[in-house]
C-alpha cells in the first residue's frame, strides 16, 4: 500500500475510533495538524473539498456549524465552537456598539482575507441591505481566528482554517456565495418562548423561518427584503 494511502487510512481509523472528540478540542491541536487531517476527516463524511458550503451561526451556544452539500445533500461536516464573541444576543446597531451581527448574510470571494492579522477571515458583509434600511452602521464584522472579538466571531486558528479552506474552495469552483446565517440562539418553540419579551423577538421571529426552512427540508431560504423586513422564500 503507497505511504499516502496507509497515512490516510490510519488516520481515518484514528478519527472514527475517537468518534472526532479530538476535533471538538481546538485548542488540543495545530494549524499544522488540521490542514493534514482535513482530507480525512472529509472523506470520513464521503465529502470533498470544492462542494458547496453553508454556515450557521449560534451565539448563545458559541457554534459555527459547517455544511456541504455532498451526493446526498447538505451533511453536517463539523460544529466549531466559537472561541470568542462580543456583545449580547440581539443585531448590530452601530459602529463601536462592540457587538456581533445576526441576520442573513453572503460572503464572497473578494470577501476572504488570506493575510489575516488573525490568521486567516472573511467579512460577513454587514451592513447588508437589511442593515442598511435601518440606519445600521459598522464595518469590518469578521470571522476569524485569533480568538479575541470586538463585534466579530473569533475562532481558534486551526478551526478557521478549516473553514477558511472550505469555503475559499467551494467559491473558486463555482459558488457563487456563502450563506452564513447568524442567529442569537437555536431557534426552537421553546427559546423562542423563553425570549419572547425580548425587543427583538418580532425580528427573531423573521430570522426563524430561515432556521425552520433548513431545518425541516435541508434546504437554504432564499431571503428578500420587503418592508424592511427580512423575508424568507422556500
Amino acid at each position: 500500500m503507497p505511504q499516502r494511502i496507509l497515512t490516510l487510512f490510519l488516520i481515518l481509523v484514528a478519527v472514527a475510533a475517537t468518534g472526532y472528540a479530538i476535533y471538538d478540542r481546538y485548542n488540543d491541536y495545530s494549524v499544522a495538524e488540521a490542514r493534514r487531517t482535513l482530507p480525512a476527516r472529509l472523506l470520513a463524511k464521503d465529502l470533498r473539498q470544492g462542494q458547496p458550503v453553508y454556515l450557521r451561526i449560534f451565539k448563545q451556544e458559541a457554534a459555527l456549524e459547517l455544511w456541504m452539500e455532498g451526493d446526498q445533500g447538505w451533511r453536517l461536516f463539523q460544529s466549531y465552537p466559537i472561541c470568542r464573541f462580543s456583545g449580547h444576543l440581539g443585531p448590530k446597531l452601530q459602529q463601536g456598539d462592540r457587538q456581533a451581527p445576526e441576520g442573513f448574510y453572503q460572503v464572497s470571494l473578494a470577501q476572504l482575507n488570506p493575510n489575516s492579522r488573525h490568521h486567516l477571515s472573511f467579512n460577513l458583509g454587514f451592513p447588508n441591505e437589511y442593515d442598511r434600511a435601518h440606519g445600521r452602521t459598522g464595518s469590518f464584522l469578521m470571522v476569524h481566528g485569533g480568538c479575541t472579538s470586538v463585534g466579530c466571531y473569533a475562532m481558534t486558528d486551526p478551526a478557521v482554517d478549516d473553514i477558511y479552506a472550505l469555503v475559499s474552495a467551494a467559491l473558486r469552483n463555482g459558488q457563487q456565495d456563502v450563506d452564513v446565517h447568524a442567529f442569537p440562539f437555536r431557534m426552537t418553540d421553546m427559546n423562542m418562548i423563553r425570549y419572547s419579551h425580548s425587543r427583538w423577538i418580532d425580528f427573531w421571529r423573521d430570522l426563524k423561518a430561515g432556521y425552520d426552512l433548513f431545518e425541516k427540508g435541508r434546504r437554504i431560504p432564499a431571503v428578500k427584503i420587503a418592508d424592511k423586513r427580512y423575508v424568507v422564500e422556500g
